[in-house]
This record gives C-alpha cells, sequence and structure tokens, in this order.
C-alpha cells in the first residue's frame, strides 16, 4: 500500500531528525574523548559541569551527562513540549551510550589544539541534534526557563552560568585550563551557530520607491529572486503624508548586496532600502542559483 503524502513527509523528517541526533552524538563523543577529557578540559554550560565535575570527582562523564542534563529535559518538557523533551532524552542517553561504549583516540596533547578542535567537534554535535530537534547540553532550556520566569534575557543568563563555570575551573583546574576553556567554548559556540544558522547568510531587503514596478523586474530578472509587495502609504515631516505606495520585499545572499545596491541606485537613488539579517528561510525560490546574466 502507498503511503500518503503526509505520512511520507513525517517519516522523510523523522529520519532526518534521527540522522541529525546521530551524528551529532559521535562528533560530540569523539570532542570529549579525543580531545577535551584526556586534557582534563571544560566548556560552558552544562556540557561544562558535566567536564568539570568528572575532572574534580573521577565520576565517569557519561554518568554526569545524565544527571546533570535530567533537570534541563523536566524543564524542556514543560517549556518546549513533550516531543523536544523525548529527543532530547535519547540524544543524551545516545551520547552516553558512545561514550561508555565506544573508544576514541587521543588525537592531540597540544592544548591550543584540543581547545580549538574539541570545541569545533563538540560544538559540531550539539549542533547536529539541534538540527535534529533535540539538545544534548540543557543549558539554554534552562535559560529559556529562567528567563520566562525572572524575565531576563537568554544572553544575560547563558552569561552568568559560564562566569561561574569558568570560575570554578580557574579555582579548581588551574588558570591556564580555565582560559584554553574558555577558548573552547568560543569554538564550539561559533561552530554550533554554523551548524544551526548555516555558512550561507541570508539578508532581508526592503525597499519603498516611486518606480516599484522597476525595481520588481529588476530583482526577479536581474536577481532571479522572489518579490512580495505590500502596500503601504508614505508617512516623514512633522505631519506626515499620506500618499500610496508599494513596498517591496525580497531575501538575497550577503554575496548580491553590492549587487542589489548598484541597482537600486540606477532605478531610483533616492529610494528608501533597509537590510537586516535573515538566520533561515523555507520555500520560495531563494536557495535556487540566482541568474547570472547582468
Amino acid at each position: 500500500m502507498l503511503l500518503e503524502p503526509n505520512r511520507k513527509t513525517s517519516i522523510k523528517h523523522h529520519a532526518m531528525d534521527a540522522a541529525f541526533i546521530l551524528a551529532g552524538i559521535f562528533s560530540a563523543a569523539f570532542g570529549f574523548k579525543g580531545f577535551l577529557l584526556p586534557n582534563e578540559f571544560t566548556d560552558g554550560g552544562a556540557t561544562g559541569i558535566s567536564l568539570l565535575s568528572s575532572a574534580v570527582t573521577g565520576i565517569p562523564l557519561y554518568i554526569l551527562i545524565i544527571i546533570i542534563n535530567a533537570p534541563f529535559i523536566a524543564m524542556g518538557w514543560k517549556t518546549l513540549g513533550k516531543t523536544f523533551a523525548q529527543k532530547t532524552i535519547l540524544a543524551i542517553l545516545g551520547l552516553a551510550v558512545v561514550l561508555a561504549l565506544v573508544q576514541f583516540p587521543t588525537v592531540t596533547n597540544d592544548k591550543l589544539l584540543t581547545a580549538i578542535f574539541g570545541g569545533f567537534f563538540l560544538g559540531m554535535g550539539i549542533g547536529l541534534a539541534v538540527r535534529g530537534g533535540s539538545v544534548i547540553d540543557g543549558t539554554e532550556v534552562l535559560a529559556i526557563y529562567l528567563g520566562r520566569k525572572i524575565g531576563a534575557t537568554i544572553g544575560d543568563i547563558v552569561l552568568i552560568i559560564n562566569i561561574i563555570i569558568f570560575s570554578c575551573a580557574a579555582w579548581l583546574l588551574g588558570l591556564d585550563i580555565a582560559m584554553y576553556s574558555m577558548i573552547t567554548y568560543l569554538s564550539a559556540s561559533k561552530t554550533l551557530d554554523f551548524v544551526v544558522e548555516g555558512i550561507e547568510e541570508y539578508v532581508g531587503v526592503t525597499i519603498v520607491s516611486t518606480h516599484c514596478e522597476s525595481m520588481q523586474r529588476m530583482i526577479s530578472e536581474k536577481l532571479g529572486r522572489g518579490v512580495t509587495v505590500y502596500s503601504g502609504k508614505k508617512g516623514y515631516g512633522k505631519r506626515g503624508e499620506n500618499t500610496e505606495i508599494d513596498i517591496i520585499y525580497t531575501v538575497i545572499t550577503r554575496l548580491e548586496i553590492n549587487k542589489i545596491k548598484r541597482a537600486i541606485d540606477l532605478i531610483d537613488a533616492d529610494a528608501f532600502v533597509v537590510m537586516n539579517s535573515v538566520k533561515e528561510t523555507k520555500g520560495g525560490i531563494i536557495k535556487q542559483r540566482p541568474l547570472q546574466h547582468d
């Protein structure tokens, strides 16, 4: 019996999520056992707490990963839903099993290389898990939960947590290890951003111009991008102005910014243009290759 389209899509999505989470587990485990654990380095967040606790107490990391992330899973169940929590449980249990049973070689004892590449593989693992709809580090879940309770921003909460972790690392493991661990955290954070948001950055462009039709043709024909047109009214000066005007919105890659600026200036040098970063796009034709002719 043929599967219905919606069911096929659901199965495909679940399979992709499982593949992302599995790849994330092995990447993070390699970062732990190939770099960080042999050199007693730590990281930020729940991962850093687990590494620091393992270094100080000698308790295996695979046990601490489960214990320390358990409260965050409970918070995630309340704040982000059952599906997220279930995937996170499986991801963290999977990571613990891989850490306990799979052997990875120690790649290097060089402190700088350990900090950079340990953070890289750990960040990639966390990012892939996030792409799969779960986490293997519950810090942001805690930040979201506390943010809703006390009104602080997620960034502020994560910063405070990491200051505490690295201060403890400096006291317990030494200042040098703590500073190298900060490099690990920065490497992991940047890699996480690349994995979750993608290397290719998109830019949303809003254009207010009296030459709307020419702008539409330029974006469609020269850049090969889709266009959304809003109806608006001009409003500037002390009293404002109620003249009707069309507002154009499109999404381009950052490599096309200079090209669209030049094209806009040729059509209407007085156009009002606003550009802002776009983290992710879905649908439309933004991910197709732009037209090559000028």
